[in-house]
């Protein structure tokens, strides 16, 4: 199992009438913490594009709990529960300064060949910077 914490503020741009963070950018937030989990990997999404492979997102699943409020430094914690494949779940957790879970979240991304558009393995250095974790 892969388990990275990634931890962002909450900007005012974010928020709506309320002070609470607005739904929708719970999503971009997910994109955050994956991308520094697999950047503290020593991949980047640039890196993988590179070498013929894309990553979309197949499936999203966001619950919310408690909100997020403008200013309050947020701590995402994301795992990889399984040795990716074809496909790569990622599970979120969200937690306020106080450390009460506030959000959970699931996606679920595609390794696509960039040429022929189609599913594909992820490529040999992604599996190998993997493996260590599901042994």
């Amino acid at each position: 199992m892969l388990t990275h914490e990634t931890k962002i503020r909450v900007r005012y741009g974010e928020t709506d009438q309320m002070g609470y963070m607005y739904y929708g950018n719970y999503a971009e937030w997910y994109e955050v913490a994956r991308v520094e989990m697999l950047r503290n990997l020593g991949m980047t999404y640039k890196s993988m594009e590179d070498t013929g492979m894309m990553m979309p997102v197949l499936e999203l699943k966001c619950k919310y709990i408690r909100p997020a409020l403008y200013d309050q430094e947020i701590t995402i914690k994301v795992t990889v529960a399984k040795m990716p494949e074809m496909r790569i779940h990622f599970s979120y957790e969200l937690y306020n300064e106080a450390d009460e879970l506030i959000n959970i979240g699931e996606t679920t991304l595609v390794f696509v060949n960039i040429e022929t558009k189609r599913p594909c393995l992820p490529s040999e250095e992604f599996t190998n910077k993997m493996k260590k974790f599901f042994d």
